[in-house]
């Protein structure tokens, strides 16, 4: 498990608060209400439900709504009590929740896609719901009218969605391991750019509108930085997780980043530290240090009548190598690998101590996370998963204490 990286004892860790069990099915989101002792759920049992906490200190649904097909994702925008749930029959669905969270009224059903609703983002700014779908889609209407505005299909299962309202710009990740930044109009879109860099389907995106800061996770078990606001393409590589990465949060106030994966890690990355970008690996036809030919090189291993050897890679500098010359592993924090990597023989040498002193910490969920919500100005964070249980946690140890200085998520 991550939890295991690192061999030296770890005080600071997510402290579980409570425990929410009672669906009958997998959960697929969860999220805090801010300034309530408060949970929305919703599952594959086809149920929203709204748990309070009451003064047992347990939490207790207050509204238990069933719909006619699962719900597999949901967007909740706590001012105006708006709550949007996505379905597996490609329908989404609002509802208009009361100021004492005990009752839920029905507002629209929108006909967003053909297939499973993957993700959404409701905008107040512009009212619109851009949402995601296995229909490979995406898709924006008019809270409004009710209408279609417009849709963009990709060759692959769009997986998950973030919407920047200032601009109008939607980041889609899909299941060929692709984010596509769109321009969306009224009635029209334009296609801006296409980032590629992870190995595998891309399982959530964050983004942070205020340094304009892209962050992706994925099957791969990586994230990756993508820094959209410096606009020169720099991007960088965070390996500690075991199993696919399936929730992101970027919090501004201690520039740190949560990550949760399929197998319950839970990580947390310093992000204000000066990191590298990994370098692009090299393409040779032989070791770039011995000069010995690789298994594919069929002239040279002839004219020197030797065996080809299998290539790899240093992390640290990129080259092809041969398995003589990088036998040795090393983590390299500054360049985001926490757990240890192949490297180059010469460049294990230039790696010092303190160049392995980790930059994040890692922590065990204990369940399958399939979703994560934080609210920082509480320091909590409630995840959610195929176990069919929620849980609360207080995470003020691990994300420092002045996440209760009043900062408050936007």
């Amino acid at each position: 498990m991550a939890a295991e990286i690192h061999s030296r004892p770890q005080t600071a860790r997510p402290v579980l608060l409570n425990k929410i069990e009672g669906h009958s099915d997998a959960v697929n989101a969860a999220v805090l209400i801010p300034k309530e002792d408060g949970v929305i759920t919703v599952s594959e049992d086809r149920t929203i439900r709204v748990w309070l906490k009451r003064d047992s200190g347990q939490y207790w649904p207050s509204i238990y709504h069933t719909v006619s097909s699962p719900c597999s994702c949901m967007s909740y925008h706590h001012d105006s009590r708006r709550i949007f749930i996505g379905q597996d029959n490609g329908a989404v669905v609002e509802f208009l929740i009361s100021e004492d969270f005990n009752k839920m009224n029905h507002v629209k059903t929108y006909p967003a896609h053909q297939n499973r609703v993957s993700d959404m983002v409701f905008s107040l700014e512009s009212e619109w719901v851009v949402s995601t779908g296995h229909d490979k889609s995406v898709s924006w209407m008019c809270t409004q009218s009710g209408s279609m505005l417009g849709r963009h299909y990709f060759t692959a299962w769009a997986s998950c969605l973030q919407y920047d309202h200032e601009t109008q710009h939607a980041f889609v990740g899909d299941y060929s391991g692709q984010i596509t930044l769109l321009k969306l109009e009224k009635q029209t879109y334009s296609t801006i750019t296409t980032l590629k860099g992870h190995e595998g389907s891309i399982g959530t995106l964050w983004w942070d509108p205020v340094q304009r800061l892209l962050f992706s996770g994925a099957s791969d078990h990586s994230v990756i930085m993508w820094d959209i606001g410096g606009r020169k393409g720099r991007t960088l590589l965070l390996q500690g997780h075991h199993e696919r990465v399936q929730s992101l949060r970027y919090l501004q106030l201690t520039r740190q980043l949560v990550s949760c994966s399929a197998d319950g890690g839970i990580a947390v990355w310093n992000m204000d530290t000066q990191r590298e970008e990994a370098p692009q690996w090299l393409d040779s036809d032989s070791c770039q240090k011995c000069e010995q030919p690789f298994f594919w090189n069929i002239k040279q291993m002839w004219d020197t009548k030797t065996l080809g050897l299998r290539q790899h890679h240093c992390r640290k500098c990129g080259k092809a190598v041969c398995g003589k010359c990088s036998s040795k592993r090393s983590t390299f924090p500054i360049m985001g690998f926490e757990f240890p990597v192949r490297v180059c023989d010469a460049c294990f040498d230039t790696i010092k101590e303190e160049d392995r002193t980790p930059l994040a910490t890692f922590h065990e969920g204990k369940h399958n996370i399939a979703h994560m919500d934080m609210d920082p100005s509480r320091g909590l964070m409630v995840t959610c998963g195929s176990d069919r249980i929620v849980k609360i946690w207080d995470m003020t140890q691990v994300v420092g204490c002045s996440l209760a200085t009043g900062f408050s998520p936007r």
